[in-house]
């Protein structure tokens, strides 16, 4: 049950994301700035239809790929994969629910992704606001930092969830 809660909430975050770039695009001229430099100055342009385009590939194409393909592998009897004490957690008796809690990880930070491309959307958003068009670099720097420090957080707690082998006291 909680692994389709997981895939539901993965394609909720999906969809609300979809909504939110498509809803959010109305606003930006018909060309586009769409890639800055590094003071923020906007360096590349393109049309508005093809920014969105790109923009619900890119929003949608990248964290759903990465979750089905890893979730794919992960459900192979060959996969290879790599965790402290690895031969407790891959045995028989333990292995479904090593890899229940392996997809649900990888479907969280499908999630985390999601959240992060439409933040970097929404300040391109709001650059093209401006004339002549500036991204808010220290929004972008600090929602990037947030981004990793929540990623490697993430990461931690998973390698901490297999560090010892037996029942771990943690929720999944």
């Amino acid at each position: 049950m909680r692994k389709l809660g997981t895939a539901f909430a993965f394609v909720l975050v999906v969809a609300g994301a979809v909504m939110f770039v498509w809803l959010t695009s109305h606003s930006l001229p018909t060309l586009v700035a769409s890639h800055f430099g590094v003071s923020g100055a906007a360096n590349g342009f393109m049309p508005r239809t093809f920014y969105v385009a790109f923009m619900l590939g890119f929003v949608i194409g990248l964290p759903v790929l990465l979750v089905l393909v890893t979730s794919l592998a992960l459900g192979h009897a060959k996969a290879r994969i790599n965790l402290p004490n690895r031969e407790y957690w891959l045995a028989p008796e333990q292995r479904t629910e090593t890899i229940a809690v392996l997809r649900a990880s990888v479907m969280w930070f499908g999630n985390l992704l999601v959240v992060f491309l439409c933040y970097a959307h929404w300040l391109v958003v709001r650059a093209n606001q401006a004339a002549p068009p500036r991204l808010a670099e220290s929004w972008f720097i600090g929602g990037l930092v947030v981004f990793l420090v929540v990623t490697l957080l993430g990461v931690w707690l998973l390698i901490s969830r297999f560090r010892r082998p037996g029942p771990s006291k943690r929720p999944v």
